[in-house]
């Protein structure tokens, strides 16, 4: 298990993202909810990455292929020897999102900055609205890391054997069932509540007020404290795989707990699916129930 102090592997301060902003060797992407907020104003040099259109399928409910990450990484100049560090709006809900896909695809340096979009602004550092350009590079995905992503058929097969730990992040309306999505987000299922036995510790819960994540014996505290089981395999999910990719960050990364994994499909899937199970009401606080 990490250290704290082991956390400049996969998570970097604002103080390093500004002494590396010129680094050749570093490409800044900005990933927000606001797909305009990048338009607006960016770290000076980041490129900016559309959720919506560029690391999802415009054709599919998937997503993007291997080959389609290596034109979109190669277009910015990002080559496999390339740092990636990320960042964006709610406190890096989608930014995380794009770590959990560059990871997939086998992307070895690839960073969170810590407070993301929120904490850079809260800092009064300097932002630019040119869109800077790169020489294109030759990126190519050698292999897939099917470890970090759980389909369909294996959330289906986990609820039958109770085999691992589920953690639902979204807001406690959406996991009993009040609401089907947050105000304004359009992907939608055609019924509410979550998956059975599935815990509810909302993704906000995990970072501190200026964005940035709790420490790790905070976070353990947190996620064993709603009832996960540490020697259990976990899965995050929440609507569409973005605020779950969150938690997974924090769960692998950061606490460190073995064969985390992310339900991209998540509500807006299992949600829709016919004769499956689905649970409504609130959580049991420190059950030991799971799926």
């Amino acid at each position: 298990m990490p250290r704290d102090d082991d956390r400049s592997t996969f998570l970097v301060s604002t103080d390093w993202a500004a002494q590396h902003l010129t680094d050749p060797d570093v490409r800044f992407v900005e990933v927000d909810v606001d797909t305009a907020a990048y338009e607006q104003g960016h770290m000076p040099g980041a490129v900016g990455f559309n959720w919506q259109t560029q690391l999802n399928s415009t054709l599919r409910r998937d997503i993007p292929t291997g080959r389609e990450m290596e034109h979109l990484l190669s277009t910015h100049g990002i080559g496999n020897d390339t740092i990636v560090a990320l960042y964006g709006d709610n406190n890096n809900w989608f930014a995380a999102y794009a770590f959990w896909l560059l990871k997939y695809y086998g992307h070895r340096k690839v960073v969170l900055v810590d407070g993301g979009r929120k904490k850079w602004l809260a800092e009064g550092r300097p932002l630019e609205t040119r869109v800077p350009t790169y020489p294109s590079s030759s990126y190519r995905v050698f292999g897939i890391d099917e470890t970090l992503r759980v389909k369909r058929d294996d959330i289906l097969r986990a609820v039958a054997a109770g085999s691992c730990n589920l953690v639902d992040v979204r807001s406690p309306a959406e996991y009993r069932g009040e609401i089907i999505a947050p105000p304004g987000m359009s992907e939608t299922a055609q019924r509410g509540g979550h998956i059975p036995g599935a815990l509810n510790v909302p993704w906000s819960e995990a970072v501190n007020e200026d964005g940035t994540f709790k420490a790790a014996d905070r976070l353990k505290e947190l996620y064993e404290g709603r009832g996960l089981q540490p020697k259990r395999d976990t899965v995050s999910y929440c609507r569409i795989g973005e605020r779950s990719s969150h938690t997974w960050f924090a769960l692998k990364y950061l606490v460190g707990y073995d064969n985390v994994r992310n339900y991209d499909g998540s509500w807006t899937e299992y949600g829709n699916l016919i004769d499956v199970p689905i649970e409504k009401g609130a959580a049991v606080q420190g059950s030991e129930k799971k799926v």
